[in-house]
């Protein structure tokens, strides 16, 4: 049994594949608000998104529900209000179809002991932690009333508390990285059901593209949406830093932003970094791509000879593993999923660079700038020896063999009721 988030469907869709591959006879429900949705169009879906191919289509249940577990809905505590609005959904959900195994790829965590009640195996794959240690302190630095800051502490710190009550009532917990797995395990205290499966990443296609780059105009990509957590100006004002520190007689580098916007917020956020562009000087050294073609993203990739990523405490960080896979060199940030997970060294050789202000991007622009062609390459092909770890095949490993020890966990002859149907869960 799955629940559908949009941001999170590469890792439900190769899930889905996954236990159908377990074991082909197992019914998948999966919960979804789009009432459109039907078996026929899932069983496509995947396909068509991330070329993914199902065994068989899996079932759908209809929730009518969905505006509780929505933003908008909450303008105020919001983080609280979207958590009990989940547990009020899953209600829903678990009234009409009762699973043998509730597997949730969103990350809401309160629905876990609601699941138990019903009988349910619970499996979670977790992006992030609804709330960390982390978010607590700087809640607490950028208050400048402090009686304000204490009230936020108190209610960050009763709902941390709650929130590992109710995570630590998942069966098997699998994270998305190192920096995840080390909050989930803090705030759970359920280490040995704490397993780590980095996301499946299809990089096959960029693997293929050649090391090799132009040198007439070195090219700096940046791929996020534009969010205020993305920190797209740090990456302009290091860029213009750069510039002013180049060689005269050197290649003139140009800088590429790449992503999509949300919103009218986002919109406004893009043209204020266009003004910003303009501000600082370099406007003409500066593309801006929104809502792009894949294929054309590709296109970008394969003649960057970096990409740029300077979100703090990225859990993961998909772009970064992106980048390395096309032979771009990643200056990420020094935080979080980069910096233990992805920008690490490879068979002794650096893969790449990581900074945390405006000055050290500068200085890693400068340093791939001024580095031999040689040596780059060498760096570049140390990095994507790395992607391997992060593809969809060893995604498929990993999960498979941690659903096997659910499994062996329930009663040897277990009698599942779905549609119905009676069925055993081994035939």
């Amino acid at each position: 049994m799955m629940v559908e988030v949009e941001s999170r469907e590469r890792v439900l869709w190769c899930a889905v594949k996954a236990i159908q591959e377990i074991n082909p006879n197992l019914d998948c429900f999966i919960y979804t608000g789009d009432h459109d949705a039907s078996p026929e169009t899932l069983i496509l879906r995947p396909i068509d998104r991330f070329g993914v191919k199902l065994l068989h289509p899996p079932q759908v249940v209809h929730l009518n529900r969905r505006k509780w577990i929505e933003e908008h809905t909450y303008p105020r505590f919001t983080m609280v209000g979207q958590s009990f609005g989940s547990v009020y959904l899953s209600w829903e959900a678990l009234r009409k179809v009762t699973p043998l195994v509730y597997f949730d790829t969103s990350g809401y965590a309160f629905t876990y002991p609601l699941a138990r009640m019903f009988g349910c195996k619970v499996i979670c794959y977790t992006h992030y932690p609804t709330i960390s240690s982390d978010m607590v302190s700087r809640v607490w630095r950028r208050s400048s009333i402090i009686w304000l800051s204490r009230c936020k502490v108190i209610y960050y710190t009763f709902f941390s508390w709650m929130y590992g009550f109710v995570g630590s009532c998942t069966n098997l917990a699998m994270v998305n990285s190192s920096w995840t797995q080390s909050h989930i395990e803090k705030m759970w205290k359920i280490p040995k059901l704490t397993k780590k499966v980095y996301p499946p990443c299809d990089t096959s296609g960029l693997q293929e593209l050649p090391l090799g780059r132009s040198n007439k105009i070195p090219t700096f990509l940046s791929v996020a949406q534009f969010r205020p957590e993305k920190a797209h100006t740090l990456q302009l004002e290091a860029f213009s830093i750069a510039l002013g520190k180049l060689e005269a007689d050197s290649p003139r580098p140009k800088l590429q932003f790449v992503g999509s916007c949300r919103n009218k917020e986002d919109e406004d956020r893009l043209q204020k970094l266009k003004d910003k562009a303009i501000e600082l000087r370099v406007e003409k050294d500066v593309e801006f791509y929104q809502n792009l073609m894949y294929k054309n993203l590709v296109r970008l990739l394969g003649g960057a000879i970096a990409g740029i990523h300077s979100m703090i405490d990225e859990h993961f960080g998909i772009s970064v593993v992106e980048y390395i896979a096309a032979g771009a060199i990643p200056i990420a940030r020094n935080s979080a999923g980069p910096r233990m997970d992805i920008v690490l060294e490879e068979d002794g050789h650096q893969t790449g660079f990581l900074a945390s202000d405006a000055n050290e991007y500068a200085d890693a622009i400068l340093q791939l700038l001024r580095m031999p062609e040689r040596e780059r390459l060498e760096m570049a092909e140390a990095a994507r020896k790395r992607v391997s770890r992060f593809s969809e095949q060893r995604f498929y490993e990993d999960f498979k063999i941690l659903q096997s020890y659910v499994f062996l966990s329930i009663e040897k002859r277990l009698i599942l009721k779905i549609g119905g149907k009676v069925k055993d869960w081994r035939e």
